[in-house]
């Protein structure tokens, strides 16, 4: 299991470091694993001037999977485009071509009181974001800024999807929806863009090989909105890159903080890359306080998905509900009654319920 960790930013290196002390309690069981690491986003644009480097993409065309911490910071938002740790970021998701994001937003039922919703609407919480991760408008062309002669400035980006690439993720998100409840959510919004109109077209050419999932559709305000007035009714919901961004950062809170949200990004092969999906938070980088669990069980996706271990993936969910059933939190989801710890401390204990 030939695995390349990628710190990156922020608090990027605190998560990844109690992820990497989950794959050590692996290896020493058994498993087959190496570890190296490479630099991505903003400390790979201060190492080498460029948020991807060469080396850093040649270690992951040879890797198995990739674990990746969060990239980002408040000192890098005056870099020029293609210099800025997001775009090291995005050219690796396109350069191997991981067009499938998963983000499954399960609350766990030790931490209902966490979640800002009822417990009656939250309660057994189990729902897959699917979203298109490698088109949309983070990549179409033309796009940029300039001043018009008058001295008035204007930007654009080009919202753009292909036939093939809408039919891709949509058959993916069928299959997935095969192995859970068979009920699949398509968001678009056909009322206004024509990328959407395609969008409904295309999933809904795909769905007649996929008889029995039964397929819906919704605009996504009106998404949002079913998110939060009764989130149970989603079993797998499929979208695009813009409004799969915005609503699985949504679905996170569902789930108690975005410091619970794991994800896996997929191309046709087994190669994955796993990672919080919370961000770089500099705000709180280096004080021992971050949520290290979403990335422990991005590390359990990497299991299911790259490696098909499934055994291992279990064991992995098990050693992190074991922990929040013992009472650890870290600040994010902290209740009166349990046991406040930091980062390190977090990543300890699951650590150490693995080893047990």
């Amino acid at each position: 299991m030939r695995i390349a960790v990628l710190p990156g930013d922020g608090i990027g290196p605190e998560v990844v470091a109690q992820g990497v002390k989950v794959l050590k309690a692996l290896a020493a069981q058994g498993l087959p694993i190496t570890l190296t690491e490479g630099a991505l986003g903003g400390a790979a644009y201060e190492a080498y001037g460029d948020p991807l480097p060469a080396a850093t993409l040649a270690l992951v065309h040879e890797s198995d999977a990739i674990l990746f911490g969060a990239e980002g910071g408040f000192q890098y938002e005056s870099l020029p485009r293609g210099k800025r740790p997001g775009d090291g970021l995005l050219r690796m998701r396109r350069e191997l071509n991981l067009y499938a994001n998963f983000r499954p937003a399960i609350l766990f039922p030790e931490l209902i009181g966490a979640s800002p919703l009822r417990p009656e609407l939250v309660s057994g919480l189990d729902l897959v974001i699917l979203r298109e991760l490698v088109g949309d408008i983070y990549f179409g062309e033309p796009r940029g800024s300039a001043v018009a002669a008058n001295g008035a400035r204007h930007a654009f980006n080009t919202m753009r999807y292909t036939e093939a690439e809408i039919a891709r993720i949509a058959h993916v998100a069928f299959r997935t929806a095969m192995t859970r409840r068979r009920e699949l959510c398509s968001v678009d919004k056909a009322n206004v863009l024509e990328t959407s109109e395609l969008w409904r077209a295309v999933v809904d050419e795909v769905a007649r090989d996929y008889k029995e999932v039964r397929l819906s559709h919704l605009y996504v305000d009106a998404a949002a909105m079913a998110l939060l007035r009764n989130p149970k009714q989603f079993d797998v919901i499929v979208t695009g890159n813009l409004f799969g961004d915005i609503l699985s950062d949504e679905a996170a809170m569902l789930a108690g903080s975005i410091g619970m949200l794991p994800s896996a990004s997929l191309g046709d092969g087994t190669l994955g890359l796993y990672e919080p999906v919370h961000g770089c938070a500099p705000d709180i980088a280096g004080r021992d306080i971050a949520n290290p669990l979403a990335t422990i069980l991005s590390i359990a996706l990497m299991m299911r998905y790259s490696f098909k271990r499934e055994d291992q993936a279990a064991r992995i969910e098990a050693a992190v509900r074991s922990v929040l059933a013992a009472g650890y939190r870290t600040a994010d989801i902290a209740e009166p009654g349990t046991r406040q710890v930091g980062t390190a401390a977090m990543g300890d204990a699951v650590a150490a319920a693995l080893a047990r």
